[in-house]
């Protein structure tokens, strides 16, 4: 060919060329013989304004992609098909978790309204992992290190097969983190929309709704009889949907909004409410808006890394402060950041906690809201209309629905907008009725709660308190932090000196706890249960729900280099930094130690002095960093695999990239 030079294949947005490069008849520019064609007999084309490409383009283009289009056709494609932006769909249904057993035709309700609006939709599965099912034996070592497998297959085969977009279908504890993490490990457009809370669960038994925590710590009572557990048993978790309360799903699921990456309304509309399927229906119309706004219209604004920038992260994670969400955001968000390469960590989380109020409680953290009332207050648009008018809260960030948020919050604040639509939205709630289906009930509360001095949603001058609901505490037992969820802890028990009773596993503590072996005022304290010491850092909702039904809740607390579940309340610390495995200090406390806890002034400390703390750690040294006692745990290799790369929670438990560089250069 005149004048053609040859040059080497780049994938992931990059234009990939195997072929010459021609010179274009009509302005003299290079386009390439094979990657300008939108079939193989088709002419070739220019650009005169550089254009991002259709990262698709690489499998559907060119006469060497005859094979890579006949598998498409395969799929259903046509000749018009391979013009238009290929939009991953990654669902993530199962029949073994509540929150994503209604989701089977999600995808496929997502890729219908995607391929109306232009696009072209190809649905996959990720797993996902129930936690409560998981939790109180082995299976829990297998729920964070899920995270990092999902967020591996979602890069796997968006990346695979080029897809130039993602519409993200989550909804339970690690499944919106993982796809959080790929979203911005990828950095093309992409929407999040959730499977949606569960309602609440009633029975004649309590005056207040239920959830899984309930059933657990009923569980746990001696004194309650097998009729009583039955009845909580059967109520706690009555429709599909992630848990009712602000636990670690839901919390995450808020944060996507916060974030700038899913819809009004993500994180609280019920699962069963036939208002949620508007939501799936606008992901798919939004998501082929972003493709254009990007591919055609060269604007990079709508790229995750920019919509989800280090002022977002600090948005969510001001939200997550005011809403006293799980702890386990912390560990998520840091990851996620890790991910989109933001300097965004403990520091800044310790900044902002000692600022922003707590304006929402849920439970755990109160027993009187579920989700299903967040939503009935104006969700969580409503939450950071509060904190934008009390100036801590960045608004000038676009949003895949609004150019900015202030302008998101200006048409979905019910307290600031007359729009009827967005009131009716916010009146959508429970129906009451047991199902594992979505979009089943159309129920309305009568009215609003706008209430913002007394409501479930407070304004910043009437919050519940002027601390936020999470804290980041230092000292010499957990050097590089360990956090606590303040929203769940009794004011009286802000201080606590206690004596430290050693476990040196989940198994272990719970023993322990059942067998009355823990007395008011201890601090119980769970080790070698961190990312690489667990491995896969367990959840510990069992030992504080025991500890609750033993009437210790507010007698004791628990330190742990694990971490804990949404569910949990009371003086619960994890995350401690470095955790036992990876040489922490708090594999050098001992039964009986003095530990001071200090919430005011974000400290924990083992009152020892500097010269016996290194006495012990030299003795630790020459032992090796694990557990006294042998526990009984199958370590399979996939959590080995884990384990060798994991690191401590402070940097979120991911991959250590250093090491990982190390190993493959």
């Amino acid at each position: 060919m005149p004048g053609g030079f040859m040059s080497s294949g780049r994938i992931h947005g990059d234009p990939v060329v195997f072929g010459f490069f021609a010179a274009c008849g009509h302005c003299r520019s290079f386009a390439t013989s094979i990657e300008a064609h939108s079939l193989p007999d088709q002419p070739y084309f220019c650009r005169s304004v550089s254009m991002p490409d259709y990262r698709s383009k690489t499998s559907t283009h060119g006469r060497n992609m005859a094979g890579a289009r006949a598998l498409w056709r395969a799929t259903g494609m046509k000749d018009e098909d391979f013009k238009k932006p290929i939009i991953a769909i990654a669902n993530s249904f199962t029949q073994f978790v509540p929150g994503h057993v209604h989701l089977k035709d999600m995808g496929q309700l997502v890729a219908r309204e995607v391929e109306r609006a232009g696009g072209v939709a190809k649905e996959f599965n990720t797993i996902a992992v129930d936690d409560g099912i998981a939790m109180g034996h082995d299976g829990m070592l297998y729920s964070l290190p899920s995270r990092e497998i999902i967020a591996d297959s979602v890069e796997y085969m968006v990346n695979a097969h080029c897809a130039d977009a993602i519409v993200c279908i989550s909804n339970c504890d690690k499944i919106t983190p993982g796809m959080l993490m790929a979203s911005l490990r990828l950095n093309i457009p992409v929407i999040f929309v959730s499977g949606g809370p569960m309602e609440a669960g009633k029975t004649k038994l309590a005056s207040h709704g239920l959830d899984l925590v309930d059933a657990m710590v009923i569980a746990a009572d001696s004194t309650a009889s097998d009729e009583k557990v039955a009845e909580y048993e059967r109520s706690a978790c009555p429709t599909c949907g992630s848990c009712s309360g602000m636990f670690t799903a839901n919390s995450m699921n808020c944060l996507t909004e916060a974030l700038g990456l899913a819809l009004p309304g993500n994180g609280s509309a019920l699962a069963t409410h036939s208002d949620r399927e508007q939501l799936f229906l606008q992901a798919g119309r939004t998501i082929v808006d972003l493709c254009r706004q990007y591919y055609k219209e060269n604007d990079d604004s709508v790229l995750p890394r920019n919509i989800a920038n280090f002022k977002a992260f600090e948005n969510a994670m001001t939200l997550d402060i005011a809403m006293g969400g799980s702890t386990n955001t912390i560990l998520h968000l840091l990851a996620a950041a890790q991910e989109a390469e933001i300097d965004f960590d403990l520091r800044h989380i310790d900044r902002l906690s000692r600022k922003v109020p707590q304006l929402c409680k849920v439970a755990p953290n109160i027993q009187k809201y579920h989700m299903e009332d967040v939503h009935r207050a104006g969700g969580i648009f409503s939450i950071l209309g509060e904190l934008a008018r009390g100036g801590l809260l960045h608004t000038d960030l676009p949003t895949v629905h609004s150019k900015t948020l202030a302008e998101g919050i200006a048409k979905w604040d019910i307290t600031q907008t007359d729009d009827e639509a967005v009131h009716t939205f916010f009146k959508a709630g429970p129906a009451g009725i047991p199902t594992q289906t979505a979009f089943s009930q159309s129920t309305r509360w009568d009215s609003l709660d706008d209430d913002r001095e007394n409501g479930c949603i407070r304004s910043v001058e009437h919050a519940y308190s002027q601390e936020g609901g999470l804290a980041v505490l230092y000292g010499n037992i957990a050097l590089d932090g360990c956090v606590v969820k303040t929203a769940g802890v009794d004011e009286s028990i802000h201080v606590f000196e206690g004596n430290a009773k050693i476990f040196e596993s989940q198994d272990s503590a719970v023993r322990g706890i059942l067998a009355d072996e823990v007395k008011a005022g201890d601090i119980v304290i769970i080790r070698y249960e961190g990312p690489k010491g667990g491995p896969g850092m367990q959840e510990m909702l069992y030992p504080t729900s025991y500890l609750k039904s033993k009437g210790l809740g507010k007698d004791c607390a628990l330190l742990t280099d694990g971490r804990f579940s949404g569910g949990t309340s009371g003086l619960s610390i994890g995350h401690a930094s470095p955790e036992a495995a990876a040489g922490g200090a708090i594999g050098l406390v001992r039964d009986g130690d003095k530990v001071l806890i200090d919430i005011p002034n974000r400290s924990i400390n083992l009152l020892i002095d500097d010269a016996e703390m290194a006495e012990r750690r030299t003795e630790q040294d020459k032992k090796g960093w694990k557990p006294v006692e042998s526990r009984p745990r199958k370590v399979t290799t996939a959590l080995k695999a884990y384990a060798l790369l994991a690191t401590s929670a402070d940097k979120g438990a991911v991959r250590d990239k250093a090491l990982l560089d190390k190993l493959v250069p």
